[in-house]
């Protein structure tokens, strides 16, 4: 056999062991890449695209380890139920649709935001004391926006906001930090208002498996 054929045979076989162990590498990467892309769904719900309850919590606690102006924001809708009973769970669906979208857009890309469920949620942001006040009127104006369904019928929603701060309940757990938001959303329950909680509503009884909120706190946003 002349060099050249044996040049050729060395670089022939070496092509082929080569494209022969891809052809394994390629498989797995592709697999790889399909599991991940589930195991990203499932940390989202599919109907909002916001992150479930477990992967929320663990990205609201990077965010409470790592920044002091952090924020936990409640959300509730307004009268939900008679969206549904009245013009069809399509139309609510889109409902809670448009309410992760508008929460997403508000937060941010570094905030946690997650619904935890039915339609409740909630967010875990960087949130300045001095900026608070206009963060959550701007959040209660665009919660407040009617709804445009796919049939071109308008929905008119609301939803109740609560917030905590760790400088104003005392505490940077996020159990805690929730409740005090949840309280506080209740002070200001169909008011249209944002309300802000204080340490009295760390211990607010709970009612039916909600807490019940206190007045004579301070509240930001849009008049009833």
């Amino acid at each position: 056999m002349s060099s050249l054929n044996r040049v050729q045979s060395v670089f022939g076989q070496r092509t082929l062991l080569l494209t022969t162990a891809a052809l394994p590498l390629t498989g797995w990467t592709l697999h790889a890449l399909a599991l991940h892309r589930r195991l990203a769904a499932t940390k989202r719900d599919p109907l909002t695209g916001l992150l479930r309850r477990d992967a929320y919590t663990a990205r609201a606690h990077r965010l409470l380890a790592r920044h002091n102006d952090v924020a936990v924001v409640m959300v509730d809708a307004d009268h939900f139920k008679a969206v549904n009973d009245g013009m069809g769970h399509a139309a609510g669906d889109t409902v809670l649709a448009a309410i992760g979208a508008r929460l997403t857009a508000w937060a941010g890309p570094r905030a946690s935001v997650g619904r935890l469920g039915g339609d409740e949620f909630a967010v875990v942001l960087e949130l300045p004391a001095d900026r608070r006040a206009h963060r959550l009127e701007q959040l209660v104006r665009m919660l407040h926006a009617p709804v445009t369904l796919g049939d071109g019928r308008t929905v008119d929603v609301a939803a109740s906001v609560g917030a905590a701060a760790p400088a104003s309940v005392g505490s940077r757990d996020l159990t805690v930090l929730q409740r005090a938001a949840d309280a506080a959303l209740y002070d200001g329950k169909h008011s249209g208002r944002a309300v802000l909680a204080t340490r009295q509503h760390v211990t607010v009884p709970s009612i039916n498996g909600r807490r019940a909120g206190r007045p004579g706190t301070a509240v930001w946003g849009r008049a009833a």
